[in-house]
């Protein structure tokens, strides 16, 4: 956790999972066999979940109905463009089909590494792809929204580690939790420890039946497991193989950005929507650090998160697919 706390303090995205990703790298590179328990994993795996659908508000979801072929026809260009970048990169054999499918898609990084693993991807690879790009993302939304756009954007503000807690709510939320985690498992749904809370707690969420209550500690220590478990799988030779391939997923994560910046550049001149709220709601991926900068920056704050929500979900759905017509259009073996 010393890793994280470090990140957290220089503000580095995903530092609460980064640390103990890197950290679980370091050990199981110098030959450790430490693995996490899958019940502790599938409680992480449930929070991440609840956390998502803590996000989702009514607000939200009201911007969407009220423009939603404008948010179907972009999510549908960023989604294209992120499977053709991933069969781009199983047809050179940069990565194997699931595994570039998952990596490239424009999601949540959390969410995509967990999926990509419930469906047979190499969830190591996806969680380099994904939480590079994070951190792309993440440097230059909060360069274009503090000195090109909006100067005087402030910065995100510090995490309430031990607030108040609303004793009722969070038992609520954790038996909503431990249900749809159960659930998930024993209808083995593929990822269902994270999804089948997700559901469940969004529609009891936008509905105001459940206020769920999530406190930053119990979310450090959820990111803390996921990270481990990705790092754990890090062998000496498969760290050597993700950093030859470092490169050209650099490029894929910059090509990606630069295409949904074009997309954001249309949004504004066609449709006259504030290019700093168009930039952040077509950024690809991290939605949590799209979140902290369009709330510190003068922005249409429901407008971001409709688009990045609605993006998610969409992608949840059609990338188990995706990622098997990939596979199949290059089935040569990979090297």
């Amino acid at each position: 956790m010393a890793l994280a706390a470090l990140f957290e303090t220089i503000r580095i995205p995903a530092a609460l999972l980064l640390g103990p990703l890197i950290a679980g790298i370091l050990v199981a590179s110098n030959g450790a066999t430490l693995r996490v328990p899958p019940l502790p994993y599938l409680a992480a795996q449930s929070m991440v979940g609840l956390m998502i659908a803590r996000a989702i508000t009514s607000d939200i979801v009201l911007t969407f109905l009220g423009g939603w072929p404008l948010f179907l026809g972009v999510v549908a260009a960023i989604i294209a463009a992120g499977s053709l970048m991933g069969w781009l990169m199983s047809r050179w054999h940069v990565l194997p089909g699931t595994t570039a499918v998952w990596g490239a898609s424009p999601g949540a990084a959390t969410p995509m590494m967990l999926m990509a693993e419930a469906f047979g991807a190499d969830a190591r690879l996806v969680a380099l792809m994904q939480y590079l790009r994070v951190v792309f993302v993440a440097i230059t939304a909060s360069v274009i929204a503090r000195f090109w756009l909006n100067p005087s954007g402030g910065g995100p503000p510090a995490a309430q580690w031990f607030h108040t807690i609303d004793w009722l709510a969070f038992l609520e939320t954790l038996a909503v939790a431990a249900f749809g985690a159960f659930l998930g498992r024993r209808l083995r749904i593929p990822a269902g420890g994270f999804l089948v809370p997700l559901a469940l707690g969004t529609v009891l969420h936008v509905f105001g039946v459940l206020p769920i209550e999530l406190p930053e500690w119990l979310l450090a220590v959820s990111y803390a497991l996921l990270g481990w478990n990705v790092g754990l799988g890090f062998t000496r030779p498969i760290l050597v193989h993700a950093i030859r391939k470092l490169p050209v997923i650099a490029l894929s994560n910059l090509i990606m950005i630069a295409f949904c910046g074009g997309l954001a550049f249309l949004l504004a001149q066609v449709f006259g929507i504030d290019p700093l709220t168009a930039y952040l709601a077509t950024s690809p991926g991290g939605i949590d650090s799209v979140a902290i900068i369009a709330a510190s920056a003068k922005v249409d704050v429901p407008f971001v998160m409709a688009l990045q929500t609605f993006r998610l979900l969409v992608v949840l759905v059609v990338g188990p697919s995706l990622a098997k017509v990939v596979a199949r259009s290059t089935a040569r073996p990979y090297r």
